[in-house]
């Protein structure tokens, strides 16, 4: 099932997708009034909330679906307490970086003010010259996780979703830490829809790719992980607790603007389009700041 967060009518709530080409929203709120109304609740209901998604979704009832089109999608997570990125998770991409592997997943944070809905615009920052795009596949966690073992951990997935990490190179590499070219406003797009954990058996099979413009730039599989989900989950909940709605975003592939010759930052006007099989496609356009 494919979850997502939208507005209509002034409203936000959380729907379903459904129809052949996931045209149509089972709008939650009206199918099943008990349910809550956002997805991080929604996830910390568990299997019984899962359930009568699902049974909704395949049989919706009276006045509980709306055109897609007629919906704004939000990011499907609005307002994540944690969003944790994987630095140099896919070979060819420390490779490209001229950097090893990394004995240890290599772990930064992104924030909530770079949230971006999906088919709204990244905004280039006026003080940086060097955006880069990244794209990424993306875990949210189903249920607070804390010592999970890597035979357990997927029990703890609520769901994937292609993510975006953009990031201002310059900032980025002024020191050793990553994080301020990590978490400029729009840094962070995500979506357009949750996909459930029991759609994706197997998180380490899945294409990715991103294009700009049309020109595929990335091209991957998440089997070319350094670090599975599973690992990740482990290594994470040894340190800290993740709690519903927490997102991992496991690394990107390579092809990234930095390591091209030359090398290819984001412009206004550009539009990237990243897409992992099974999740769907996320789409931004980019922008000056004014």
């Amino acid at each position: 099932m494919k979850l997502i967060t939208f507005t209509h009518n002034g409203k936000t709530r959380i729907g379903a997708l459904s129809g052949k080409k996931g045209e149509t929203v089972v709008d939650l709120s009206v199918a099943v009034p008990s349910l809550p109304q956002n997805l991080k609740s929604f996830l910390a209901g568990g299997a019984s909330a899962l359930a009568k998604a699902q049974a909704a979704a395949a049989n919706p009832p009276a006045g509980s679906t709306l055109k897609l089109a007629d919906v704004k999608l939000q990011a499907p997570i609005p307002n994540p307490g944690k969003i944790i990125c994987i630095g140099l998770n896919y070979r060819d991409h420390a490779a490209e970086s001229n950097s090893p592997l990394p004995p240890y997943p290599i772990v930064f944070a992104k924030y909530a003010n770079t949230v971006l809905a999906p088919g709204e615009a990244i905004v280039l920052p006026k003080n940086s010259q060097q955006i880069d795009y990244e794209a990424e596949f993306g875990v949210v966690i189903g249920k607070r996780a804390r010592h999970v073992s890597e035979a357990d951990a997927l029990n703890y997935v609520g769901g994937y979703l292609p993510f975006h990490d953009v990031s201002a190179r310059d900032y980025q590499m002024r020191t050793s830490q990553w994080s301020m070219g990590k978490t400029f406003d729009t840094f962070a797009p995500f979506g357009p829809a949750l996909t459930t954990a029991d759609e994706i058996p197997d998180p380490q099979t899945l294409d990715i790719q991103l294009s700009i413009n049309g020109e595929v730039l990335q091209k991957s599989n998440t089997s070319n992980l350094i670090f599975t989900v599973q690992q990740l989950i482990a290594d994470l909940t040894s340190v800290m607790t993740l709690e519903p709605g927490d997102i991992i975003a496991t690394g990107t592939p390579g092809g990234v603007g930095s390591a091209r010759k030359p090398q290819r930052w984001l412009k206004a006007g550009d539009v990237v389009r990243i897409e992992i099989a099974k999740l769907g496609v996320l789409e931004n356009p980019v922008v000056d700041e004014a």
